[in-house]
């Protein structure tokens, strides 16, 4: 079950949704039908309840090479309006949607890519992988990713990484004692671990899960004493949830639960 077009490949195991970036010929770099391609599914994949788990990979050799570098020149040609530019929306905190996400990055994550580093909920690597931001070789300000990627590793790794453009590429090696990956694996062996991982997920309670992901990302957003007040909120109202019944029956007839499909938002 699935679609290919030339930006994405789609695809649906039961619970999970496998989206793999698909320009293989430019190691995936972002364009306008791919950022497209990747809220529409995204969006949807929030809105359907039986979707519980996002994988995102890359075609080929690469895993996303950050922006297309020809959109970048024709935006420089003509400056967008800042009050009515259209922020593209492309990962899963970008389009609002707390399905668990796994990012199984492939090979080389530059610029852009690591917007799906910074945004997904795990992060795993093959040893083929390597990490670069190269917006100041090219003339860019580096903002958003370093914002994003300082949630997840240290402020002097990110630093590092946003000032010294391609000549701090980190690999999978590195990348995991910074933080910002937490597993490695031989390139063969990657997406297996990724579904792996994926049908863990699956397998727990969606509701539960959502409300999980939500109280800790939004945490980032507030105040320690707020975090935990609006945690607690997400927590009182879960037991009027279903699955907040049938997780300790189904625990003590011995038995697999059986969850309510859910989305949150």
């Amino acid at each position: 079950m699935g679609h290919v077009t030339d930006a994405l490949v789609v695809e649906r195991e039961e619970h999970i949704l496998k989206l793999t970036l698909n320009r293989p010929e430019q190691l995936n770099a972002l364009n306008r039908d791919m950022q497209y391609a990747l809220e529409a599914e995204l969006s949807a994949a929030g809105e359907d309840p039986d979707v519980r788990v996002i994988v995102v990979t890359g075609a080929g050799r690469g895993f996303c090479s950050g922006a297309d570098m020809g959109g970048l020149r024709n935006s420089a040609e003509a400056p967008p309006d800042p009050k009515t530019f259209v922020v593209p929306k492309f990962t899963n905190r970008q389009c609002g949607i707390f399905k668990p996400t796994i990012c199984a990055v492939n090979g080389v994550c530059a610029g852009a890519g690591l917007h799906f580093v910074a945004d997904s909920d795990i992060v795993i690597a093959s040893e083929a992988a390597n990490f670069v931001d190269t917006h100041v070789n090219v003339g860019q300000v580096t903002a958003l990713e370093p914002i994003g990627l300082m949630r997840r590793m240290p402020m002097s790794a990110v630093l590092r990484l946003a000032i010294l453009g391609k000549a701090e590429r980190l690999n999978a090696a590195q990348a995991l004692a910074s933080g910002m990956v937490s597993e490695v694996h031989p390139a063969d062996q990657l997406m297996a671990r990724a579904m792996e991982l994926a049908q863990i997920i699956a397998a727990v309670s969606p509701a539960a899960v959502q409300k999980s992901l939500k109280a800790i990302w939004d945490s980032l957003e507030m105040p320690l004493a707020q975090a935990y007040d609006n945690g607690f909120d997400l927590l009182i109202r879960h037991r009027a949830h279903p699955d907040a019944l049938e997780g300790p029956k189904a625990f003590a007839e011995k038995r697999a639960p059986v969850w309510t499909a859910d989305s949150v938002s």
